[in-house]
């Protein structure tokens, strides 16, 4: 056995002989599955993608809605229906394992397309996205709790980042994809085919090639090392709440930065093209500006995962967070495509910075018996942070201008960087082990 893996015992025959292979934790180890599932979640981003460049032009060019706070609904939808089913997926992993939960969320994407090819008003696309962030919850935070299992705690924060630069670049290139198909097609149906495409390839996989890994969490949980004293393994479901909510300095600290980062993308999601259209920019433009910030975030994460497995969570959480805060800056005051372009790079680069270290700082805290649920809880936060900022985007926008409102979302993203770096322990010893 390679060093710093781990085995699961043999369960031994009728006749004394092995009636199961022993596992082993490490990313070496379950390289195959492991990269399965980078392929199945960058399918789940695909998903995702496919609204990206389209739905704030839709909202305008086709139902005709006039004021931002109606128009980005559908992130907030799509925002509260994801994080309630976050803090599910984690529970329900647990209980029923990781393969029937991530197959149910990809069943239940499939009408999402449909919905928004044929909806006649503004009220089905709300809808469709509240299916889509059901599922969305159901599929990434599964795959995100699988390749944990699999590599255990000392390539954590390279499998995050691994994980999340698939998710990411999936988004990225479907936006950008979408952007030509709209300027050669029309806003629907064409964007919308490839989302179902995708749908259809990640049932398929989930179905017939991943495998479950709940028992890879149980190899870990054998030789967890707690982080703080309250991390033994029989906690019940309101105290790992309040534990990774608020008690827990690390994992609060991480909520909160979780929430303020989507945030920031939920904006960028609904009015960065609303913006760019007003200034003049086409939809080509408007779709590399969309792809690029997710893209520069996605590919970058290959890199600042793994580096937060060496140099530690804490101060690439401020760090990132205080980039995010000067590229929103830089949205807030361009008026060219020049300058978005250089603050979509760095927005990239400060959210990747900040995503996978967050997820690797939860696993390095949670204990592996309740991990899969503090992650969903974490996720919740995270992912309200779409419908906070589609609430809190759009109420200034009407008020004061798109503008005013990026350079509101902009002082809160430092505010948030300095508390974790005021409140948060740092993780360097968890890292190590």
């Amino acid at each position: 056995m390679k060093s710093g893996s781990t085995s699961f015992p043999q369960r031994p025959g009728p006749h004394g002989t092995p009636s199961r292979p022993a596992l082993t934790l490490g990313l070496r180890e379950n390289l195959a599955q492991f990269m399965l599932l980078v392929t199945v979640n960058a399918l789940v981003g695909g998903t995702l993608g496919q609204e990206r460049t389209i739905l704030p032009l839709l909202a305008g060019q086709v139902f005709h809605l006039d004021l931002y706070t109606s128009a980005l609904t559908y992130i907030l939808a799509f925002g509260v229906a994801k994080a309630a089913t976050n803090y599910f997926a984690g529970t329900l992993s647990d209980r029923y394992g990781r393969k029937p939960i991530l197959v149910t969320g990809w069943l239940i994407a499939l009408p999402v397309p449909l919905l928004l090819i044929l909806g006649p008003s503004w009220g089905w696309i709300v809808a469709a996205n509240v299916i889509l962030g059901i599922s969305q919850g159901l599929t990434w935070s599964t795959t995100v709790v699988m390749k944990m299992d699999l590599v255990g705690p000392s390539r954590r924060g390279l499998a995050m980042g691994l994980n999340e630069a698939a998710g990411y670049l999936g988004v990225a290139a479907t936006a950008l994809a979408t952007g030509y198909i709209a300027a050669s097609y029309g806003l629907r149906p064409g964007p919308f085919l490839l989302g179902a495409a995708y749908i259809a390839l990640g049932l398929g996989l989930s179905i017939f090639a991943a495998k479950e890994t709940r028992d890879h969490a149980r190899v870990e949980a054998c030789s967890h090392t707690a982080a703080h004293s309250g991390a033994q393994r029989d906690l019940s479901n309101r105290e790992i709440f309040t534990l990774t909510s608020f008690r827990d300095k690390s994992l609060s600290s991480v909520s909160q930065a979780g929430m303020v980062n989507n945030l920031n993308d939920g904006l960028a999601w609904g009015l960065f093209p609303v913006l760019f259209a007003t200034a003049g920019l086409s939809v080509e433009r408007i779709g590399i500006l969309a792809a690029v910030y997710p893209a520069v975030w996605g590919a970058a994460q290959l890199v600042t995962g793994a580096m937060s497995d060496k140099y530690g969570r804490k101060w690439m959480i401020v760090g990132g967070m205080l980039v995010q805060s000067v590229a929103l800056g830089m949205v807030a005051v361009g008026t060219s495509f020049g300058v978005w372009l250089a603050a979509a790079i760095f927005l990239g680069l400060g959210t990747a910075l900040v995503y996978p270290t967050l997820l690797a700082a939860i696993g390095d805290v949670a204990h592996p018996e309740w991990r899969a649920r503090s992650v969903g809880i974490y996720r919740l936060w995270r992912d309200g942070g779409f419908a906070v900022g589609a609430l809190l985007a759009g109420v200034l926008a009407d008020a004061f201008g798109i503008p005013a409102a990026v350079a509101v979302v902009a002082a809160l993203t430092a505010l948030s960087g300095i508390l974790v770096g005021v409140r948060m322990r740092g993780s360097d010893h968890l890292t190590k082990r």
